[in-house]
């Protein structure tokens, strides 16, 4: 039934190639993957193969590459992706010898790729379960490890229609979860061979702050006073949508001793004339035309700052008071980690049950869930009343990424090289 659900979705892929600009990249990826393998593989050396999804899957393995990579100079490193969002960000990464994307998992794709490369050891990021590919690695002798993975009693292994597909997960050496219930679940269907880390993602914020970008730009419009306040308080929205602009940008309007800087997770035209509408008598600026300009003196009386580029939020979360991190209200939130590794209280909507590391901010106070306009207002006014109340679950949140960071020394600690 797999592979017949298989061959039917590549046929879709095929047929949306022809009209999906994104699919069509997808489709030309993995049909070129072969032919990348054998033009690049070096037939003398190891391959440790490492598979992302995407580039959120891509962010908590790099750590654990990097580390390897430092550690164990002797190994090549292959590196495949699913999703052109996740290829065509990294498919330039010096941290792989090898990079492409994975084709679908049909047993002839999967026997054609693991001839080309035969890697020694493989290791796939989170949610990554393919069925073929993983019954190849273990017929063949190679060690296959789970990492950052998190299990929950829904997903389709734990149903009773789900048992025969559960059996992928016994093609797994080891699995590296999250937390406690991702073991307990496993542990009902027979698997045992398990270990909890934590999340990887804790050590790669780690390295994210470290190697921050100096922004002289951003930096000058926080410190500049307001007519409102001499030390205005900084609100930081990263990766921000309507729904959540439309919450947080009425209350600021409000409060003009507060600098605002938002960097919206769509970056089109159309989108950041919206925000500037909702702005609608607040000096408004874009990061780019200030970059332009290249004259600091231009920031003198601006309140809003808007990131109109790529690349620079995780840098900039720095420079905040408070934060608010989009997609609560959407698919689910984005990345709060980056924000909170800086000190600094995090909102975000809703939608964020599936993410470990905001319950732990929840848990600790440092995570402020809004379902809400009077939600946020609420919350944000408990910060104008008491002024150290920001800087106060700010520590708490800078405690909870350190206590929760070590995941990539446990695992390669535990796997045998």
């Amino acid at each position: 039934m797999y592979n017949l659900i298989i061959y039917i979705y590549q046929l879709g892929v095929m047929i949306a190639s022809l009209f999906n600009e994104k699919v069509r990249k997808m489709w030309q990826g993995e049909c070129e993957a072969i032919r990348i393998l054998k033009e690049k593989v070096d037939p003398n050396a190891q391959y440790v193969w490492f598979h992302a999804a995407s580039l959120g899957e891509f962010e908590q393995g790099r750590p654990l590459m990097e580390q390897l990579r430092k550690e164990h100079p002797e190994y090549k490193i292959l590196l495949t992706f699913f999703s052109p969002s996740g290829y065509e960000v990294r498919k330039n990464y010096e941290g792989a010898d090898i990079i492409c994307y994975l084709p679908l998992d049909t047993i002839t794709n999967a026997r054609r790729f693991l001839r080309a490369v035969r890697p020694v050891m493989a290791f796939f990021i989170k949610y990554e379960f393919w069925y073929n590919y993983l019954h190849i690695l273990r017929h063949r002798g190679v060690p296959v490890y789970s990492v950052s993975s998190i299990f929950r009693p829904g997903q389709i292994f734990f149903r009773w229609y789900g048992r025969q597909y559960s059996h992928v997960l016994k093609c797994f050496t080891r699995f590296y979860v999250q937390n406690e219930v991702s073991k307990e679940l496993l542990a009902q269907i027979g698997i045992k061979d398990v270990q909890i880390v934590g999340d990887t993602r804790f050590d790669r914020v780690l390295q994210i702050k470290a190697a921050a970008k100096q922004l002289p730009i951003v930096e000058s419009f926080c410190q500049q006073p307001t007519p409102d306040s001499p030390q205005p308080k900084v609100f930081i929205a990263g990766s921000s949508w309507q729904p959540d602009e439309e919450i947080f940008i009425p209350w600021l309007n409000e409060h003009p001793d507060w600098k605002v800087v938002i960097a919206p997770h769509v970056i089109k035209e159309d989108h950041l004339q919206q925000i500037e509408k909702l702005l609608e008598g607040r000096k408004v600026a874009r990061y780019t035309s200030l970059e332009k300009q290249d004259s600091l003196k231009s920031l003198e009386k601006l309140d809003v700052l808007i990131i109109d580029c790529f690349g620079l939020l995780s840098s900039i979360y720095r420079y905040a008071d408070v934060t608010y991190v989009g997609g609560g209200f959407g698919v689910g939130i984005h990345n709060t980690l980056e924000a909170a590794v800086w000190d600094v209280p995090v909102f975000f909507g809703p939608n964020n049950q599936r993410f470990q590391e905001a319950q732990g901010l929840k848990q600790c106070g440092a995570g402020l869930e809004i379902a809400n306009a009077d939600d946020f207002r609420r919350l944000m006014q408990g910060f104008v009343d008491h002024p150290m109340l920001a800087k106060e679950l700010g520590e708490k949140a800078g405690a909870f990424v350190g206590q929760m960071t070590g995941a990539t020394q446990k695992i390669l600690a535990d796997v045998k090289l």
